[in-house]
């Protein structure tokens, strides 16, 4: 399974006044270290979105296991766990510094043509990035 690991250091403006990182921040974490392994997997967001091509998000789930608080540095561990042409679920694991589980979850994603609100399929559209999954995925 190709998984990607991307280090972040946790930034003051991240932590509540507990000192704690906010719990909406992992979601930007996810998205950051969504954007690292599609890069790794040799994709580009900004490429998907100059041809007319978008992917929300349709869902996203979190679960928090242990606190998270400044100046600690975490490390985002991100694999696909779903893959079909229609629809990736992404699955990360945000790893503390002395290797305990701070968070784990994941995010759905479908392709849209920008303005269409219909789902397209990502074989269709971008057939080398469906080999790519499809060899990622298996």
């Amino acid at each position: 399974m190709f998984t990607t690991e991307l280090e972040i250091p946790v930034r003051y403006a991240e932590t509540d006044k507990m000192g704690v990182v906010y719990h909406a921040n992992y979601l930007i974490w996810f998205e950051v270290a969504r954007t690292d392994f599609i890069e790794k997997a040799g994709f580009s967001y900004a490429e998907m979105e100059e041809a007319g091509v978008i992917s929300p998000v349709i869902d996203a789930q979190l679960t928090y296991k242990n606190s998270v608080t400044y100046p600690e540095k975490v490390t985002v561990l991100t694999w696909i766990e779903s893959y079909s042409k229609l629809k990736t679920v992404y699955a990360y694991k945000v790893v503390k510094e002395d290797g305990s589980v701070a968070a784990t979850g994941t995010t759905t994603h479908i392709l849209m043509k920008r303005g269409t609100n219909r789902p397209i399929r990502l074989d269709r559209h971008f057939p080398e990035w469906h080999e790519r999954y499809m060899a990622l995925y298996s």
